[in-house]
Protein backbone atom coordinates (compact mmCIF):
# COMPACT_ATOMS: atom_id res chain seq x y z
CA UNK A 1 0.00 0.00 0.00
CA UNK A 2 1.25 3.41 -0.90
CA UNK A 3 0.26 6.80 0.90
CA UNK A 4 0.81 9.78 -0.66
CA UNK A 5 -0.05 12.79 2.38
CA UNK A 6 0.52 16.42 2.46
CA UNK A 7 1.54 19.37 -0.13
CA UNK A 8 1.64 18.72 -3.49
CA UNK A 9 2.68 21.80 -5.91
CA UNK A 10 1.60 22.34 -9.59
CA UNK A 11 4.56 21.92 -11.96
CA UNK A 12 6.69 24.87 -12.03
CA UNK A 13 4.49 26.46 -9.40
CA UNK A 14 7.86 26.78 -7.49
CA UNK A 15 10.18 28.27 -9.98
CA UNK A 16 7.33 31.14 -9.75
CA UNK A 17 8.65 31.61 -6.42
CA UNK A 18 11.26 34.00 -5.93
CA UNK A 19 12.82 36.81 -3.77
CA UNK A 20 10.88 40.10 -3.54
CA UNK A 21 7.47 38.43 -4.19
CA UNK A 22 4.73 38.97 -2.19
CA UNK A 23 3.17 36.79 0.49
CA UNK A 24 -0.37 36.78 -1.07
CA UNK A 25 1.44 36.39 -4.39
CA UNK A 26 2.87 33.29 -3.02
CA UNK A 27 -0.62 32.05 -1.59
CA UNK A 28 -2.15 32.38 -5.05
CA UNK A 29 0.72 30.73 -7.13
CA UNK A 30 1.37 27.38 -4.24
CA UNK A 31 -1.71 27.67 -2.38
CA UNK A 32 -2.24 27.69 1.40
CA UNK A 33 0.73 25.97 3.12
CA UNK A 34 0.71 23.16 5.17
CA UNK A 35 2.25 25.45 8.51
CA UNK A 36 3.63 28.28 9.25
CA UNK A 37 5.85 30.04 11.84
CA UNK A 38 4.60 33.37 13.24
CA UNK A 39 7.04 34.31 15.50
CA UNK A 40 7.73 37.62 13.45
CA UNK A 41 10.83 38.47 14.78
CA UNK A 42 12.53 38.44 11.56
CA UNK A 43 9.64 37.59 9.24
CA UNK A 44 6.91 34.89 8.66
CA UNK A 45 7.35 31.06 6.89
CA UNK A 46 5.37 29.23 5.15
CA UNK A 47 6.24 25.24 4.95
CA UNK A 48 4.61 23.13 2.49
CA UNK A 49 5.35 19.76 3.09
CA UNK A 50 4.56 16.21 1.66
CA UNK A 51 5.54 12.89 2.27
CA UNK A 52 4.86 8.62 0.49
CA UNK A 53 5.18 5.65 2.63
CA UNK A 54 4.63 2.24 1.82
CA UNK A 55 3.08 -0.05 3.87
CA UNK A 56 3.65 -4.47 3.48
CA UNK A 57 1.12 -6.38 5.25
CA UNK A 58 1.19 -6.01 8.98
CA UNK A 59 4.54 -4.85 8.97
CA UNK A 60 4.58 -0.79 9.73
CA UNK A 61 4.58 1.90 7.60
CA UNK A 62 8.35 3.01 5.94
CA UNK A 63 8.38 6.19 4.70
CA UNK A 64 9.91 6.72 0.99
CA UNK A 65 10.52 10.29 0.34
CA UNK A 66 9.88 13.82 1.91
CA UNK A 67 9.74 16.99 1.00
CA UNK A 68 9.42 20.27 2.79
CA UNK A 69 9.67 23.46 0.53
CA UNK A 70 10.33 26.45 2.81
CA UNK A 71 9.54 30.09 2.09
CA UNK A 72 10.74 32.72 4.22
CA UNK A 73 9.53 36.54 4.49
CA UNK A 74 10.83 39.54 6.19
CA UNK A 75 8.82 41.80 8.20
CA UNK A 76 6.89 43.85 4.79
CA UNK A 77 5.87 40.21 4.48
CA UNK A 78 8.35 40.03 0.95
CA UNK A 79 10.22 36.66 0.41
CA UNK A 80 13.69 36.70 1.71
CA UNK A 81 14.72 33.23 1.06
CA UNK A 82 13.29 29.66 -0.64
CA UNK A 83 15.09 26.20 0.18
CA UNK A 84 13.71 22.60 -0.02
CA UNK A 85 14.81 20.33 2.15
CA UNK A 86 14.19 16.06 1.56
CA UNK A 87 14.66 12.91 3.69
CA UNK A 88 17.96 13.09 3.68
CA UNK A 89 17.73 16.23 5.59
CA UNK A 90 15.90 15.40 8.77
CA UNK A 91 16.57 13.89 11.81
CA UNK A 92 14.41 11.19 13.87
CA UNK A 93 13.52 12.12 17.12
CA UNK A 94 12.05 9.24 19.47
CA UNK A 95 8.63 11.48 20.61
CA UNK A 96 7.62 8.46 23.04
CA UNK A 97 11.30 7.52 24.82
CA UNK A 98 10.04 10.33 27.15
CA UNK A 99 14.01 11.05 27.68
CA UNK A 100 15.82 13.85 26.48
CA UNK A 101 20.10 13.54 25.47
CA UNK A 102 22.19 15.91 27.29
CA UNK A 103 25.50 16.33 26.73
CA UNK A 104 27.96 16.40 29.05
CA UNK A 105 26.08 14.22 31.27
CA UNK A 106 27.28 10.58 29.56
CA UNK A 107 29.18 8.93 33.48
CA UNK A 108 32.11 6.94 33.68
CA UNK A 109 33.03 3.92 35.55
CA UNK A 110 34.49 6.31 38.10
CA UNK A 111 31.19 8.67 38.37
CA UNK A 112 29.83 5.26 39.06
CA UNK A 113 31.95 4.12 41.91
CA UNK A 114 31.60 7.57 43.85
CA UNK A 115 28.25 7.75 43.23
CA UNK A 116 27.73 4.38 46.09
CA UNK A 117 24.45 5.65 48.57
CA UNK A 118 26.70 5.78 51.80
CA UNK A 119 29.31 3.41 50.91
CA UNK A 120 32.82 4.36 51.74
CA UNK A 121 34.85 4.91 48.98
CA UNK A 122 37.30 2.69 50.10
CA UNK A 123 35.07 -0.23 50.06
CA UNK A 124 33.37 0.63 47.14
CA UNK A 125 36.48 0.71 45.41
CA UNK A 126 37.58 -2.70 46.90
CA UNK A 127 34.09 -4.40 45.86
CA UNK A 128 34.82 -3.22 42.25
CA UNK A 129 38.34 -5.12 42.17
Amino acid sequence: MVNRRGYYAKPGALNQVREGLAKSEVEAIMGSPSTTASVNLQGDSYYYISSVTTQRSFLDPQEQTREIIAIRFDRNDQVTSVAQYGLEDGRIINMLDRKTPVVGQEFSIINELFRSKGAPVGSVIRNAL
